[in-house]
């Protein structure tokens, strides 16, 4: 009598799967906070509320790393990809004032590539314990004949938690304020199609310097935002995501008649930025609304603050600077750039 198929036969391995989960779990409890109650593996988390919060308000966020990975898959550049997945969701939830708190990856494959796979979960727990998460569990989903078997996808969930009278909301911004923007460690996880076609349109095959600088880890802003906190009144925030400049920073405005002017010189713009420009013939108002052209985060103070906050960040290891103000939507922007709801 022949032997029936099996899981393994249809391109599922589950003592793969089983074999990942023990390689990362010194990775995973590396990342462990006092407030967990279970341990990695089972069917869900379980976590305490952090103790000092008198009224907790949670704040969730999901996202992914986009086409970046493509170039990870392509380039064998897999142990990075993970702080890109952990950085875009804590960046935003960390708009709101809130500290992140929990973090969830699910992770897709053709064939799961054990040592692959080890190499960007351990990533995911370093930009955990970056942020100051933990990363109570995630997904492993091996999927023949959905992906190709060498391709795989991710994505993110974080819980992040504010004191409900602490939230960042665009109330507090005012006419006359200063925004500082702080620094990009590179394209981050955003304007990787563009990337990539400027790339195959150029025929280029990027050598490491080059991928070195595509491959940059996107920059995890959260623990020096949350300690100049204690010291500056931040009024409003945004992550320099999907969208660029262009599209990112009216988001702080909420639906209020606000206005931000931009001196675009104030900065300045990484190499990779205008290689890109220069390679892809990319106009300027493109590269605006398509990367974060070297700011990755802002943060919106009272003017008299400034200083304070620009000195505040030199100290905790971030390159910050003053980069515009907000004014009233009919300002001139006088050579600068204007940006509105």
């Amino acid at each position: 009598m022949s032997k029936g198929l099996s899981y393994r036969d249809a391109g599922v391995d589950i003592d793969a799967g089983n074999e990942l989960v023990r390689r990362i779990a010194p990775a995973c409890k590396a990342t462990h906070r006092p407030e967990l109650l279970t341990d990695l593996g089972g069917f869900a988390a379980l976590a305490s509320m952090p103790t000092r919060y008198r009224q907790p308000v949670l704040v969730s966020g999901t996202d992914g790393v986009g086409t970046k990975l493509k170039l990870a898959i392509d380039n064998d550049r897999h142990d990075t990809v993970g702080q890109d997945l952990v950085a875009m969701c804590v960046n935003d939830v960390l708009v709101t004032g809130a500290e992140p708190f929990l973090f969830l990856d699910y992770f897709a494959t053709g064939s799961l590539d054990v040592d692959v796979a080890e190499r960007v979960i351990k990533g995911i727990a370093h930009g955990c314990e970056l942020a100051g998460c933990a990363l109570v569990g995630g997904e492993t989903a091996e999927m023949p004949g959905f992906y190709a078997a060498e391709d795989y996808d991710l994505a993110g969930f974080c819980i992040g938690v504010v004191e409900r009278d602490e939230i960042v909301t665009a109330e507090r911004i005012q006419i006359g304020d200063t925004l500082i923007g702080l620094a990009s460690t590179g394209p981050h996880s955003n304007g990787y199609s563009l990337i990539r076609r400027i790339l195959e349109d150029g025929q280029i095959q990027a050598d490491a310097t080059l991928l070195d600088q595509l491959m940059a880890p996107t920059r995890i802003y959260a623990k020096n935002i949350l300690a100049l906190a204690e010291d500056v009144d931040l009024h409003g925030m945004a992550h320099i995501t999907g969208g660029g400049l262009l599209e990112n920073l009216p988001r702080m405005f909420a639906d209020r008649p606000l206005a931000a002017l931009i001196d675009v010189d104030a900065w300045a713009r990484p190499k990779i930025f205008s290689w890109l420009q220069q390679a892809g013939t990319v106009d300027e108002k493109e590269m605006l609304r398509t990367f974060n052209c070297g700011v990755g985060f802002i943060i919106c103070v009272a003017a008299d603050q400034a200083q304070l906050a620009c000195e505040r960040l030199a100290k905790l290891g971030e390159d910050a600077c003053v980069i515009g103000s907000i004014v009233s939507p009919d300002t001139p922007s006088e050579g600068g750039l204007l940006l509105t709801a």
